[in-house]
């Protein structure tokens, strides 16, 4: 069963400023954690109902493991249903920008789905990194991490500063605006930065200021804008797509 203890780091780690602290956070639900576990990704410690270690104890060797009721789990998960497992994993390791491909970045994206969301499109794509602005949601968000679906154990996050990155970088740099270069015509060049902005803000003029490549995506309808994360994914097909 659960200590009080181990409820309160539970509890603790659904909170940013104790996940840094810690250097741990959490993946939760049965999709998630098998991805994690499939992804062969250290694991902390894990808490399960008997139901979960009974039908997975082949991946479970060597993880130090508690079983605990589905009603406890419930508890201290920040999930609105999760009554399967939930682990505690260190943080990643930091990764360096691979530009050697498509590399996506995020200006100032801070809703957690919109941000988990968009890293399960780059993995969809084949993509194995997500750049993000400083200020971008923490991917290590409980709700980004559910969002990504698994993909968050084959995408790495690399947050930095944006706009000292793009001045260093030589090529071609697409920026997502209302206004730009039909997405539909544009050759798509099979290395180059693509960059896309909040919903709300759109990308911030210290970013902008390096884009040299805006592009659009038409619109047939009336609609005023697109969600980050459905705009993202209809560029990045575009791109693939010639590429």
């Amino acid at each position: 069963m659960l200590s009080k203890n181990q409820s309160k780091l539970l509890r603790a780690l659904a909170q940013k400023k104790y996940r840094k602290q810690h250097q741990q956070y959490l993946v939760q639900g049965e999709k998630n954690i098998l991805e994690l576990l499939d992804a062969g990704l250290k694991v902390v410690h894990l808490f399960a109902t008997t139901e979960f270690l009974s039908a997975h104890s082949a991946k479970l060797a060597g993880v130090t493991c508690t079983e605990t009721d589905s009603d406890s789990l419930s508890k201290v998960s920040t999930l609105v249903s999760n009554n399967a497992a939930i682990a505690i994993v260190p943080f990643p390791e930091s990764a360096e920008v691979d530009t050697s491909g498509i590399v996506l970045a995020l200006d100032g994206v801070s809703d957690p789905g919109n941000l988990g969301t968009i890293i399960r499109l780059a993995d969809w794509y084949g993509l194995n990194q997500v750049v993000v602005s400083e200020d971008c949601a923490d991917h290590l968000n409980p709700k980004v991490i559910s969002a990504t679906m698994g993909s968050f154990v084959r995408i790495d996050v690399v947050r930095c500063d944006l706009p000292e990155f793009l001045a260093s970088y030589s090529g071609d740099i697409y920026g997502a605006y209302l206004n730009g270069e039909n997405v539909h015509g544009t050759a798509f060049c099979a290395c180059g930065v693509l960059v896309m902005g909040s919903e709300s803000h759109g990308i911030r003029e210290p970013v902008g200021q390096f884009i040299n490549t805006p592009i659009t995506i038409p619109a047939f309808g009336v609609a005023e804008s697109l969600n980050v994360a459905m705009a993202t994914g209809i560029i990045l097909d575009n791109m693939k797509r010639q590429n």
